[in-house]
């Protein structure tokens, strides 16, 4: 029990340490919350969380050299790219015509069965994460994995519950601040997420032609 609870630890600590830093995914937690509501960030988890399963079951399997060749890293970042501006670019097209939300108001209506989707293929489109779990993680994974199945859950819950606790603070906050949180500020939090989006899309493009020459 005592390795259980220290593989579930260190797992929490250093994936809280990195759901801090900026990334797409979180850029774009904060862009959608103001407008669709604190569900947005434990949903867009819930779409990370369901794929980051699957990527530890194809470590498990052998596939972390597949995950971290340069023909993977070509394909996910002109892909990833390519979907994180487009996601920019609606962003910045709903801009004129942006409100935030009433209380309990959701504008995309049913659509947040597709947060789910959005959170997995945000983490996808980013190949610096398979990176992180075809390295970082795999250690993590084969460590764990001396204690069986109990083992790999432990790393996964710490994990995964960094990433909730972190990503449903910001949606909340973000979601209970728009009593104070003019439209034209939120506009312009928007346009800086929509940015961020787009730069980081240019730079993965970029380190994509880096590697074909």
């Amino acid at each position: 029990m005592e390795k259980l609870l220290a593989i579930f630890l260190t797992s929490f600590g250093i994936a809280f340490s990195g759901a801090l830093m900026p990334g797409p995914l979180l850029s774009t937690t904060i862009a959608e919350s103001g407008r669709r509501g604190w569900v947005v960030g434990p949903l867009f988890i819930l779409g990370h969380g369901i794929l980051e399963i699957a990527l530890i079951v194809a470590l498990v399997l052998g596939l972390a050299p597949l995950l971290t060749s340069p023909a993977a890293f070509v394909a996910i970042a002109f892909a990833g790219g390519a979907f994180m501006i487009w996601m920019a670019w609606g962003m910045v097209r709903s801009l004129p015509t942006l409100r935030l939300s009433g209380e309990g108001e959701t504008p995309a209506g049913g659509r947040r069965r597709s947060l789910p989707l959005t959170g997995a293929l945000m983490s996808l489109a980013n190949p610096y994460w398979l990176i992180w779990w075809a390295t970082i993680g795999l250690g993590y994974v084969l460590s764990s994995r001396s204690l069986g199945l109990p083992g790999i859950t432990a790393f996964f819950l710490g994990h995964i519950l960094a990433d909730l606790l972190w990503y449903a603070f910001v949606s909340t906050a973000i979601h209970k601040g728009r009593a104070i949180l003019p439209t034209t500020v939120y506009r312009g939090l928007m346009a800086v997420c929509a940015a961020f989006l787009a730069g980081y899309a240019l730079l993965l493009i970029y380190r994509g032609v880096v590697q074909i020459i």
